[in-house]
């Protein structure tokens, strides 16, 4: 999210920084599927070079069952790395000066406002006393072996709020699984026996999830006028996946168009986002409950909207 503002609001004539403490060699190697809708083509221009794979359905493997459902609209298999190199390209343009391999935990002398965008452990947001959100443990792995089907998997056999998952992304296909520490750690043996998985391409990471919204929909803002948080750091993920990007990009769009104003960013993201946070937990527990228990309930296959999904089509059948 760091990259896509500082490039927005250095587009828009403010004079923006850019600080990271990674390197320019370690940017974008992050543990992250980068499995995104298309709608991010409305925010960051896609060079067909960046996309691995299109994904055009998912099948949910339940227990007892199968549910598949087509992807509208289709998802793309990205090359993160490259994205990452793109909006670096995009900053230089817009004249976003690009500090790396340094961190900041408050502003800086010289400057008026703070935006963290660093992740699910934000040093930002936690040098400001604020509690850290809710988490759970990610892990994946590759094999090497050429995939190009357009179906993902996921496997719901542990606990209620993780799952497993498979991704065809080409020359390769990647294993994960998502959940609970110790759910997780049951799976890592798992994938390790599968045939052809690398071994030395297990990577980890922390994926935040918002809390039960009440007031402030389950998000993390800073009280103070001048410093606020996106992404990761606000623990702004999609309840039933934990994917961020397409509605990072959206809270994104919204802290731009407020900008400076970082109360009205607050309240206008809030907004937009409490009821479909809250209706993705609800229906992601109650999918997940019929699924596993009583998985002919459910449709056997349907068009599904994987950002934005609505409640009733969950448990609409197909004619």
């Amino acid at each position: 999210m760091g990259l896509y503002i500082s490039w927005k609001l250095s587009e828009a004539g403010h004079e923006v920084s850019l600080f990271d403490r990674k390197k320019e060699d370690t940017l974008g190697k992050k543990c992250c599927s980068a499995l995104v809708s298309e709608r991010i083509k409305q925010f960051i221009s896609i060079e067909d070079n960046c996309i691995e794979n299109e994904i055009s359905s998912c099948v949910i493997n339940f227990p007892k069952g199968k549910v598949k459902l087509n992807f509208n609209p289709k998802h793309l298999a990205l090359n993160r790395e490259m994205l990452i190199s793109t909006l670096l390209d995009l900053n230089k343009i817009a004249g976003t000066r690009i500090v790396l391999g340094q961190e900041i935990k408050k502003v800086p002398p010289g400057f008026d406002r703070v935006i963290g965008c660093d992740g699910a452990f934000s040093v930002i947001r936690r040098s400001l006393g604020l509690s850290d959100p809710k988490i759970k443990n990610g892990i994946q792995a590759y094999s090497l072996v050429k995939n190009n089907s357009h179906i993902t998997e996921t496997f719901t056999d542990f606990d209620i709020f993780g799952f497993c998952w498979k991704i065809p992304k080409g020359n390769s296909t990647e294993y994960g699984a998502l959940g609970s520490q110790s759910e997780v750690k049951k799976k890592i043996d798992k994938i390790m026996g599968i045939k052809d998985v690398e071994k030395d391409s297990f990577s980890a990471a922390a994926v935040p999830c918002p809390h039960f919204p009440l007031f402030d929909a389950g998000l993390i803002f800073p009280k103070e006028k001048n410093i606020t948080l996106c992404g990761d750091a606000m623990g702004l993920t999609k309840p039933w996946s934990g994917g961020g990007i397409i509605w990072g990009l959206h809270a994104a769009d919204i802290l731009i168009k407020t900008f400076p104003d970082f109360r009205r960013y607050k309240k206008e993201t809030v907004g937009f986002f409490k009821f479909k946070i809250l209706k993705g937990q609800i229906s992601n527990y109650l999918v997940q409950t019929i699924g596993k228990r009583f998985t002919n309930l459910l449709p056997k296959e349907m068009e599904y909207d994987n950002d934005f999904p609505s409640f009733s089509i969950a448990f609409k059948r197909k004619r």
